[in-house]
């Protein structure tokens, strides 16, 4: 009697295995088949997933660009940024408008590096926004944090303006100035140094050349401008769907 439980168990064990080798072979099969079968379309488009994202909406804040700015393919404008007419951020320039409002006016330039911010309040209760107004030139490696620059003026590189801080129309910084925070530069001046000091009072010469700087640097620009489509180049593929599925329209 056991022998014969035992029997018909070992036949119940052999045939679930027989069926379990037979099912994985099936779907062996299957799987191998299907891979010589399936090939990648050639019209599959490869994409890029590390690229540098130029434009990041905060909330409901947009980086708002004039049609004519040139800002370089991998600039970063997050958030409250407005670039005006005629105005150009250069590469690698992060304009990072989270906490308060970034304006970069007409034909002013932001020059290469730059790190534009600004914060939620100013120690000295003047505007906590960072404002760079017409026909100024910002040089390359400088840092701005919620400071005012009014039209006309030249910020030298690798300076470094603080909270508070305001230039004035017709003034110069020189390279590697550092405005601390409430600092005002008058207008028609000359400032150098860290922290920044009073050099010499601008010819009015001088003056007449600092939009002519700006002016310069815009036409430069354009040429950079004509390098790089305005628009993506997702309609290429919309215009292959097209053809493949015989839309005429």
């Amino acid at each position: 009697m056991a022998t014969s439980i035992a029997a018909r168990f070992s036949r119940k064990a052999a045939a679930s295995a027989f069926s379990g080798c037979r099912y994985v072979t099936a779907s062996r099969s299957f799987s191998a088949e299907a891979a010589k079968t399936i090939s990648p379309s050639s019209d599959l488009v490869k994409w890029d997933y590390r690229g540098q994202r130029k434009i990041i909406p905060l909330g409901q804040w947009v980086p708002k660009v004039a049609v004519d700015a040139y800002v370089a393919p991998n600039v970063v404008l997050a958030g409250q940024v407005t670039v005006n007419d005629g105005a150009s951020v250069w590469n690698g320039c992060v304009l990072r408008g989270d906490l308060n409002k970034i304006t970069v006016g007409f034909c002013s330039n932001v020059q290469e590096r730059c790190v534009i911010h600004a914060a939620w309040s100013s120690p000295t209760g003047l505007p906590a926004e960072t404002s760079i107004e017409r026909f100024v030139t910002v040089g390359a490696y400088s840092l701005l944090r919620s400071c005012t620059i009014e039209p006309e003026c030249i910020i030298g590189q690798h300076s470094i303006l603080m909270e508070g801080s305001l230039v004035e129309t017709h003034s110069i910084l020189e390279a590697g100035s550092v405005v601390p925070p409430g600092r005002r530069i008058p207008t028609g001046e000359l400032w150098a140094g860290n922290p920044a000091r009073f050099v010499r009072a601008l010819t009015h010469e001088e003056t007449l050349e600092i939009p002519k700087l700006a002016v310069a640097i815009n036409d430069l620009s354009k040429e950079h401008f004509s390098e790089f489509l305005p628009y993506s180049t997702v309609y290429l593929e919309v215009e292959k769907l097209k053809k493949s599925l015989g839309i005429t329209i």
